[in-house]
């Protein structure tokens, strides 16, 4: 293979794609990162919603020791999908503690996380493209 066999404009083409899902990810890793800091700090006004939830306070550091995980292993385009895997799986849980004490408002800020967690790595893994595409010949009939 040679320098000519490359695509050179499908590839440069597709590289906005990848840029936009980092600038995408941004946005769970900033925050999943504050309210982990929010828990590691025992924050107080987290505090009072954390008592709220009905969670002990014990469960603070190791809450936040998963979620900083998640997110490292998010991070990194190797382990990217776990990542997303593991966070969606701990905001499913928070949206579940949230329903359960009849506060909704809150659901949409792990539901919107989680959401945008996936389309960031969406835009930035080709191979997730090619797995999930997008076809929208099916809204055209």
């Amino acid at each position: 293979m040679n320098a000519t066999d490359v695509p050179v404009r499908e590839s440069n083409g597709k590289r906005w794609l990848v840029w936009t899902g980092w600038v995408v990810s941004l946005w769970p890793v900033f925050v999943v990162g504050m309210s982990s800091h929010w828990k590691l700090t025992h924050n107080h006004g987290y505090l009072k919603m954390f008592a709220q939830i009905g969670w002990p306070e014990s469960a603070l550091t190791l809450l936040a020791c998963l979620q900083l995980g998640a997110i490292i292993l998010y991070i990194f385009p190797s382990t990217a999908v776990l990542g997303a895997v593991i966070l969606t799986g701990y905001l499913g849980g928070a949206i579940a503690s949230y329903v359960r004490i009849e506060y909704y408002y809150p659901v949409t800020v792990p539901l919107s996380t989680a959401m945008i967690a996936w389309l960031g790595i969406w835009l930035r893994d080709e191979r997730l493209r090619a797995l999930l595409p997008i076809r929208w010949g099916v809204f055209r009939k």
